[in-house]
Parts: structure tokens; C-alpha cells; sequence
């Protein structure tokens, strides 16, 4: 199928302007109406195959697959009449997409042929049959498509349609955990005097940034009437200031300095994943009001379980831009497990086709689906136990486009 230059222009205005790509892979019409129509008009036998004729000889290539694996049957007859298959030498090959041919031979089983290999999906190639019967030879050729179709690389580029080739990759699997910020202990220090006495001087601000040992205060004792400062102990922001020059100290607090350059982001963690979680296990997490993603590993897990009978693991949070907030929520993924597969698909990929989960393997300018048999996931990746060879291009991005021609060309499962 190729678009012609007035479907391509309207297609591609529609999918940049409208958002709206589904509405605009309409098949390349003309071809994909004249192929169902060809369809429909195949004569079908006996036993629901495919009859091909050649004057007063005839074959009915069917695909079997009650009970066994499909494979192809063939009944013969002669100006009506059936043959012994024993009379006749067939071979039928299958050219698949990239040029893969699958070579099959046949043996006489009761009243019909039966052919010596599965007839693997995608059912999805150029059917070619040679026959022998009393020295004569026939031949017919036919193209039996499934989930295939035909972009051109312009309007797949315009359609941002993009490509990987599939290989080993490396799992994550991870499990949902919930939590907020919080301050490590130890983060904010309530700063009194010693000595109660007058506040002579402040030496700092509400805000202020100070570092470990700048002067806070300059005091004069009560009792000595003797001058004497106070100190940071550590390195913070002044974060609340609740007294002033010329105030007694009266034993409370005068100001507290808070080190927020790390957080503690507190995950709950419920029964049910208690022995999947680790300490030192990699996490990433969103935060409220935050687009970009954090990570860090699981440094404490707390020995007690809340009300809920959740416990809580911390993951320590760098605040180098300094826009971290205690209490903030945080939506994280917990990795359970790390391993490597060899060979996997990106899940964003993935279509459903009948009864099949496929991506769309690309060869040239045509794709055509690839049933697969899955086996482990995360988020990113599955695993591919069958149905793809390792090295193939297939479609990642946007690969619905290719779902949605292939459902319009009406292209049926031959059987």
C-alpha cells in the first residue's frame, strides 16, 4: 500500500494540526479495498481451503490446526474426481516478510497431503505451489497478507513513527510505595543561652544563611554581668527567630537553624511486600509540584509498623537546588529485583492483534505484526520468549498508527 501525495498532505495536516493520527492512517484505500475485495472473491472448498485449478486438475490448500500445531492439508481432484494423494508430488513455499522462506514438503495421510512444518504466525506471505501429477506440473502463487502494511519512510518520519532493534536489556522490577519529606533528626537546632542575661546584640536575620560557628548573639550575663556569644553549631538557615536586642533570654528558645540540604523521603511499606524490600534497594520517586525524577536507595527501615501496619523505609534526598519542603508527598518505585533477559521489547510498543499481544516489525518500508510470547515486565520492558528473532527493527513510538491501518485494510486470517 503507498500513500499518493493528496492522502499524504491531508493525512499529515490532520496528524500535526488536529492531534488527531488515528483519523488519518486510512489505509491507502485503493489498495486495501481491491485486496479484501480479491479475498473475498477466493473460491473456497470443502473443507474451507483454498481452491486453485488448473483445467481439469484442482487442489485445496487448507490451514489445519484442530488439535495440532497449524499445518497446511491439501485434497486433489481430477475433472471432479478425488486422486490418490500417493499420485501427487507438491511442495509449497512461503515467503515471508525480509525474504524468510519457509520450504514445505507433503506426505500422504488417508485421503489428503500433509505437510511436514508449522505454519508459524504472522500467516503472512507469498504462497508459492508446485504440484506433479502423471508428468505434468502445475504452479499457482498468491499473496495471503496479514498485519501488514506500507508507510513510506517520509510520512513515518512525520508521523514521528520510531524504531528499535530488539536485544538484550536489563529488568527493573519495582513496587509502588507512598510517602512525604521529612527533616533528618539532628536537621534543626533550638538555639537558648547558657547563662540567662540581656540580649546585647543579634547578630543575624530571619533567613539568613550562616555557616558552623558564625556569632548568633552577644549576651551579658545576669549574674557576671560579663559579655558572652553564642555560636552556630552547624550550618543552616535561620528558620525562626523569636527573640530580639534588649530582651531577656528568660531559658527559652531564641532562634532555630535548620540544615536543609537533605531530606528524608519516608515510604510506607505494607505487609505484603515486607520481604521484597531491602536495605540499599534503588528508588525513584516523583514529588508533589516537582516534574523532574529523584532517585536514591533505602538506607533504614523502621523496626516498628504504624496504625496501618506499614513500615516506614527512608531514602536520604539531596537538596542541592533548594527547593525541597518538608511534608511534601512522594510517589515512588521500590526495585525488588535486577536482572537481564536476552532478548525483550519496549512495552510502549505493544498492540493487540486478534488474540495476540505483537509489535510491528519493520523491513524497508513495510511493517508487519510479530506475535509474541512474554514472559517477565517492569516498566520499561518485557521479555520476549517467542515470535521475534533478536536484531529485528520494530516499532516502539506511535505504533497504534500501524494498528489502526492495518484494522482498516480489512486484510483477513486466511485459514
Amino acid at each position: 500500500m503507498k500513500y499518493n501525495n493528496t492522502l499524504l498532505s491531508f493525512s499529515l495536516a490532520i496528524a500535526l494540526n488536529l492531534s488527531l493520527v488515528a483519523a488519518v492512517v486510512a489505509p491507502l484505500s485503493a489498495h486495501a479495498e481491491s485486496a479484501a475485495a480479491a479475498q473475498e472473491e477466493v473460491e473456497k472448498g470443502p473443507h474451507r481451503g483454498r481452491m486453485l485449478r488448473d483445467g481439469n486438475f484442482a487442489l485445496e490448500l487448507a490451514i489445519f490446526e484442530t488439535g495440532v500445531p497449524p499445518e497446511f492439508r491439501v485434497w486433489l481432484t481430477q475433472d471432479g474426481k478425488a486422486l490418490d494423494p500417493k499420485t501427487v508430488d507438491l511442495n509449497v513455499k512461503l515467503t515471508r516478510l525480509g525474504d524468510v522462506v519457509d520450504d514445505i514438503n507433503f506426505k500422504a495421510q488417508s485421503d489428503f497431503l500433509r505437510g511436514d512444518m508449522e505454519i508459524y504466525e504472522p500467516h503472512s506471505f507469498v504462497v508459492t505451489i508446485t504440484a506433479k501429477h502423471q508428468g505434468k506440473s502445475y504452479r499457482w502463487q498468491y499473496d495471503n497478507f496479514e498485519g501488514r502494511t506500507s508507510i513510506e519512510q517520509a510520512v513515518a518520519d512525520a508521523m514521528d513513527i520510531q524504531t528499535e532493534t530488539a536485544g538484550p536489556a536489563a529488568l527493573h522490577q519495582t513496587i509502588p510505595a507512598y510517602g512525604s519529606l521529612s527533616l533528618p533528626a539532628g536537621a534543626e537546632r533550638h538555639i537558648a543561652a547558657r547563662f540567662d542575661g540581656e540580649i546585647t546584640r543579634l547578630h543575624v536575620a530571619l533567613g539568613d544563611k550562616v555557616s558552623k560557628g558564625q556569632t548568633l548573639f552577644t549576651i551579658e550575663s545576669n549574674e557576671s554581668l560579663r559579655s558572652y556569644q553564642i555560636k552556630a553549631p552547624i550550618d543552616g538557615v535561620v528558620t525562626a527567630q523569636l527573640a530580639n536586642g534588649g530582651e531577656q533570654t528568660s531559658g527559652r528558645t531564641l532562634l532555630t537553624l535548620t540544615d536543609s540540604t537533605h531530606y528524608l523521603a519516608k515510604l510506607a511499606v505494607y505487609p505484603g511486600d515486607f520481604a521484597k524490600v531491602k536495605l540499599g534497594a534503588p528508588v525513584t520517586f516523583q514529588l508533589e509540584g516537582h516534574s523532574h525524577a529523584y532517585s536514591g536507595n533505602i538506607e533504614f527501615i523502621e523496626p516498628k509498623v504504624r496504625d496501618d501496619q506499614a513500615r516506614i523505609a527512608w531514602v536520604n534526598v539531596s537538596n542541592e537546588n533548594g527547593d525541597l519542603t518538608a511534608g511534601s508527598f512522594v510517589n515512588a518505585q521500590i526495585e525488588i529485583a535486577s536482572f537481564e533477559v536476552p532478548l525483550a521489547v519496549k512495552r510502549v510498543g505493544l498492540q493487540g492483534f486478534r488474540d495476540f499481544t505483537v509489535v510491528f516489525a519493520k523491513v524497508g518500508e513495510q511493517y508487519e505484526v510479530r506475535m509474541l510470547e512474554l514472559g517477565r515486565e517492569d516498566s520499561e520492558w518485557v521479555e520476549v520468549l517467542g515470535g521475534l528473532l533478536p536484531g529485528t527493527e520494530y516499532v516502539t513510538e506511535n505504533s497504534f498508527i500501524l494498528k489502526a491501518d492495518v484494522e482498516k485494510s480489512g486484510a483477513s486470517h486466511d485459514h
